[in-house]
């Protein structure tokens, strides 16, 4: 029975060896690591983006304060910060290229609005001028370059796990696992959403 009981374990401890060794050499662990890399590099953006929209209230207000007539500005870049926000943005978007794409248009259309909105703002002097104003302009500055940086060590990071996706033999291991490309984003779109709204507003 003492060695009935002990041959078990050693079965179990080799079977455990192996499959752990197979698992190391077929890439399984590597895509552990690069799966939560990708994870990563995209909560980075999307918190980004969202301290860019915690900022459109009040950059909206301050606005609102010095030229109210110019209402439809006003609202088109209300809605599209309410079009941005209202995405349920979680990892599993990464695994979802028409999520991920909606989630890149309506990013995309909240840029132009607030390009737009920037645009109106230079024919208004004391608005320019008003100290919060200048705050909110310095602070939304600061996000856009964040925005772009996030959005670059993401690109970099998928682009890194997607090579492993596709090469021989690590593939075999994304097929078994279920591991799939994960989306970019798209040339179509990436003018229009890496290029940061104009804010310089002392010229």
């Amino acid at each position: 029975m003492i060695f009935s009981g002990y041959a078990r374990w050693t079965r179990l401890l080799l079977t455990f060896t192996l499959v752990s060794a197979f698992l190391s050499g077929c890439g399984y662990n590597q895509f552990q690591s690069k799966d939560e890399a990708t994870k990563a590099a995209w909560s980075e953006v999307v918190n980004q983006y969202q301290r860019r929209a915690d900022l459109i209230p009040n950059l909206v207000n301050t606005v609102k304060g010095y030229a109210s007539h110019e209402k439809d500005t006003l609202e088109a870049v209300t809605r599209a910060r309410a079009s941005a926000t209202s995405m349920q943005v979680t990892p599993d978007v990464l695994n979802d290229p028409a999520a991920f794409a909606k989630f890149q248009q309506a990013q995309g259309q909240l840029t132009q609005a607030l390009s737009r909105l920037m645009v109106v703002t230079e024919a208004y002097p004391n608005l320019k001028a008003d100290a919060g104003f200048r705050d909110l302009q310095s602070q939304l500055e600061g996000t856009e370059n964040r925005i772009t940086v996030a959005r670059q060590r993401y690109i970099v990071t998928v682009q890194d796990y997607n090579v492993s996706v596709r090469s021989f033999p690590n593939n075999l291991t994304a097929m078994i696992f279920g591991y799939k490309a994960k989306p970019a984003f798209t040339v179509e779109n990436e003018k229009a959403i890496s290029t940061a709204p104009s804010v310089n507003f002392g010229k």
